[in-house]
């Protein structure tokens, strides 16, 4: 007798419908799993043996054969469990058929029958509103998480009876609905405020330039001039995550299984801050099945690298293609997988070894040799990807005592907010949205200049002597410079300011 399941795996950020085939025939007793499962997937047999068992259920002790179609698909994941279950149960004649259409089920197994949470739920129910399928059956604890997808029921459980009975017709599962999941998000809020920030008042406006148009940036400065605190404060004044985007980042952090049962949607802009002896497979993404990394998990937020230059050549290295395509595609010798990576980079590093070049009243007591090299370490190709470099000199203790109300976080995340408007409405039909990701051909058409700011900017080149990567990133800063002072003509004063973010372009080699 054969009984057939839908369930899902995850490839990607996507789901694929699976169906789970079993078929129970007179033999030898033998229970075999076919269709390419990886080492967790053949491990589920044990662990379905034992939990049809402890549920009360006598195991079949005939020939069993599971098929997961289709066959060409890698398996990988526990998640097939409890599907292979209710499918023995179903070919063993313990379950009808019919009682089983339209649902698609999913979830790991314990030995006692209990049913457990699993990663990756999200891009499952989401496949499961595409395939038409209006149901499905989850653990217990991922039941919030897939109750952000609309125009399905989700139904969960937390032991294998439970499903059973509801299939008998004998009970119920547990509804998740998920009526106070949609609509906008809300940008980051936590501790950290920009009212809190004493002085600063330069780093302070390029932060916001670089909110208002997705720009990556770097900051330079003395040990405790406030880089980390700036950077940290940053997803607060970034406009709110729509609901594509906050079901996009989801999808991310639940393959990577950073979801718990009490997170659904995630709401917050992701603030992710790996540390400097990061490997470059976690930074990008990897390993045998591929998983997401940093840049990846930072996805509509920040990736905030601290110590900027103390990070492996090859790891930063590794950032100029997500920074440039938004994406980050990991091959395997039979599959490649893409996981986007559409992030704003915020850097940060000392002026030196030591940390006090150009410091007022601390000595620098590196060398030439030894600054050059410090700052050697990060390639010409991945500074020119980043629009926006500014010093952040120390501040002053008379600033830092002051009893004086620096600008709250809400009142400039509304100007970004606005400018960001002005850019959707702009780019409407195109595939980008913000000034940051402009291609050459829309520069040209988007970023117009007045004769007296194109001889400025190409005095700069010149005297400078910027790259073309450059140049393309002046104009973009200088696009939204104009958006958040709400002028649509990008003015001489609106390019000296872009011009002035390029401070390491504009130090000496030695």
């Amino acid at each position: 007798m054969i009984a057939r399941i839908p369930t899902a795996t995850v490839y990607g950020i996507n789901g694929i419908k699976i169906d789970v085939e079993v078929d129970i025939t007179y033999g030898l007793p033998a229970f075999n799993i076919v269709g390419l499962p990886e080492a967790s997937v053949k491990e589920s047999k044990e662990r379905v043996r034992s939990a049809i068992k402890n549920a009360g259920f006598e195991f079949p002790g005939d020939r069993i054969t599971i098929n997961l179609a289709p066959a060409d698909v890698r398996k990988e994941g526990s998640s097939f469990d409890l599907p292979i279950a209710v499918g023995i149960l179903a070919a063993m004649g313990a379950l009808k058929k019919d009682s089983l259409e339209g649902h698609l089920i999913a979830g790991e197994l314990s030995l006692d029958g209990s049913v457990k949470p699993v990663r990756g739920i999200l891009p499952v129910a989401l496949l499961t509103r595409e395939e038409g399928i209006g149901t499905i059956v989850v653990p217990l604890g991922n039941g919030r998480e897939a109750s952000i997808v609309r125009d399905i029921t989700v139904l969960a459980a937390d032991h294998l009876l439970q499903i059973f009975h509801y299939f008998k017709g004998e009970g119920e599962l547990v509804p998740f609905v998920g009526d106070s999941h949609p609509g906008p998000g809300t940008a980051a809020r936590d501790d950290a405020d920009f009212s809190d920030i004493s002085g600063q008042a330069q780093a302070k406006r390029a932060l916001e330039i670089a909110a208002a148009g997705g720009h990556n940036i770097i900051m330079v400065g003395p040990p405790g001039s406030g880089k980390t605190m700036l950077s940290r404060c940053l997803p607060t004044i970034m406009p709110n995550l729509a609901y594509a985007e906050a079901v996009e980042t989801t999808k991310i952090h639940s393959i990577a299984g950073f979801l718990g049962a009490d997170r659904a949607l995630i709401m917050k802009r992701p603030f992710r801050s790996p540390h400097h002896s990061i490997s470059d497979a976690g930074l990008i993404g990897g390993g045998h099945v591929p998983r997401p990394g940093e840049v990846s998990l930072a996805h509509n937020g920040v990736l905030f690298l601290d110590e900027f230059p103390e990070f492996r050549r090859h790891v930063l290295d590794a950032l100029r293609q997500p920074l440039e395509d938004g994406d980050v595609t990991i091959s395997r010798v039979n599959h490649a997988v893409t996981f986007p990576a559409r992030f704003m980079l915020v850097a940060a590093m000392n002026p030196c070894p030591c940390g006090y070049l150009g410091d007022p009243k601390r000595a620098c007591t590196c060398t030439g040799p030894q600054i050059y090299k410090y700052r050697s370490r990060i390639s010409g190709p991945l500074l020119d990807r980043i629009d926006i470099h500014i010093e952040v000199p120390p501040v002053k203790i008379s600033e830092l005592a002051l009893d004086r109300r620096e600008e709250p976080s809400t009142a400039i995340r509304e100007r970004v907010s606005r400018s960001r408007a002005i850019q959707r409405e702009r780019y409407t039909g195109k595939s980008f949205h913000a000034n940051a990701q402009m291609p050459a051909r829309a520069i040209r058409k988007y970023c117009p200049l007045e004769g007296a700011a194109q001889a400025m900017l190409e005095a700069a080149v010149d005297k400078w002597a910027l790259s073309p990567r450059a140049y393309h990133r002046i104009l973009k800063v200088a696009r939204t410079i104009a958006d958040v002072d709400t002028t649509e003509a990008i003015t001489e004063t609106h390019i000296a300011e872009a011009i002035r973010y390029r401070a390491l372009d504009k130090r000496p080699t030695m």
